[in-house]
């Protein structure tokens, strides 16, 4: 709490998925002022409104990006790739000329090697090329690393950089053209129930794993880190387990009651064969350990998207 007194604090994405949570948790906190940037009359690509809004901030939390899934991610290559390398670079940067104290960072499980040893350790970021579906939003958003380290050493800018894996949870994104693997899997399984298909159809073969964290407990580490670490080096930002797709289908398909069949379209992309990481350094660092049961988080995102998807 003495960290947050009489703070004024921006969080840009501050209405999207995670940006909601995570305001509503830094309430609780008793902050001087929280400003949440509104993409309709506050375009992040453009340096004037990043000055702005960043000119009397004492902490600015960067939530704010293009993200989608991986159908989302093979269209929009470009606009992954350019909207997200600029609303990053030119916010921090405003925010080193307007002399923020903490600049937090958010970057993607996506900037890591498309083989990366698992568990994924931080040491690990630079030991190749990202999953090609993923490396244009990855790669833009791993710029922002390379910028805070360079600016902590040239400027002493103390700014940090996170790395969460996959969110899921209440307020997800259940827009079929762009959301992630869960919700988009609640949505599928519910409307097949309802329209009594036979089958629901899957992309790829359902090998890949893949690891998530329950959006709530994500916001709780950005505000951790927030508060307590000042140091260049990236962390994870999980809850370290691992599941296949096919575990997960299967997991969702309970819990929504379809009881069809599952076809797995192996002509289409699975993204990153593997992902799990080591948290470790979030846990030494800054004292942050995921609590969200896995089972009792997809019971909560079903549950909110049956009561709201209307």
């Amino acid at each position: 709490m003495t960290f947050w007194k009489d703070k004024r604090v921006v969080v840009t994405g501050g209405n999207g998925f995670l940006g909601k949570h995570l305001v509503r948790l830094l309430n609780e906190k008793n902050p001087g002022k929280i400003v949440v940037p509104r993409r309709g009359d506050c375009d992040l690509r453009n340096m004037e409104n990043c000055t702005r809004v960043t000119s009397d901030a004492d902490v600015v939390i960067h939530l704010a990006g293009n993200v989608g899934g991986i159908g989302y991610n093979q269209e929009n290559p470009g606009a992954l790739f350019y909207d997200n390398i600029m609303m990053g670079v030119q916010l921090m940067e405003a925010a080193r000329l307007n002399k923020v104290a903490k600049f937090v960072a958010l970057g993607t499980i996506c900037a890591y090697p498309k083989f990366t040893p698992v568990p994924f350790m931080e040491e690990n970021l630079w030991g190749g090329y990202p999953e090609e579906t993923n490396a244009p939003y990855g790669l833009a958003k791993k710029m922002l690393l390379v910028q805070s380290q360079a600016y902590r050493q040239q400027y002493g800018f103390n700014s940090i950089f996170l790395l969460p894996v996959n969110l899921y949870g209440p307020e997800d994104n259940f827009d079929p053209r762009s959301s992630h693997v869960i919700p988009a899997l609640i949505r599928k399984m519910v409307e097949a129930k309802e329209g009594e298909k036979d089958s629901v159809v899957i992309w790829g073969t359902g090998n890949a794993s893949r690891e998530f964290l329950y959006v709530e407990d994500c916001a709780e580490a950005i505000l951790l880190a927030a508060e307590k670490y000042d140091k260049s080096d990236p962390v994870n930002i999980g809850a370290g387990f691992e599941i296949s797709i096919r575990e997960l289908v299967e997991k969702i398909r309970t819990a929504t009651g379809f009881d069809g069949e599952i076809v797995w379209d192996k002509t289409k992309p699975g993204g990153q064969p593997r992902r799990k990481l080591d948290t470790s350094r979030a846990e030494i660092e800054f004292g942050f350990k995921a609590r969200t049961n896995f089972d009792d988080g997809l019971r909560n995102t079903i549950k909110w998207y049956m009561e709201n998807r209307s």
